[in-house]
């Protein structure tokens, strides 16, 4: 399932949503592609998605769910990114 949370992150002068998926990456991408969500939005284990596409996320069939059930449906699906397992790879 698709799920994203409140555009309530900000930066670089925007305001920020989240999009996961609780299924698969390929799920994911599948959904971003078909909106044409750019790949440079793409961060490991999700999506930024600016508040001025929240709508239309929505109306494509992302379910909207709060900022801690889209992380408890993202470590449940074993799909999360910790900052830790980030850190290790920029490390390299």
């Amino acid at each position: 399932m698709i799920l994203v949370d409140p555009p309530t992150w900000p930066g670089w002068g925007r305001t920020w949503s989240h999009l996961v998926s609780d299924d698969s990456i390929e799920e994911l991408h599948d959904f971003a592609g078909r909106l044409g969500i750019p790949g440079r939005l793409f961060d490991e284990d999700h999506y930024d998605v600016p508040v001025e596409r929240y709508d239309e996320v929505v109306a494509a069939g992302a379910v909207e769910v709060s900022g801690s059930q889209l992380i408890r449906r993202l470590l449940a699906s074993g799909l999360r990114v910790t900052q830790a397992q980030r850190a290790g790879r920029s490390r390299g």
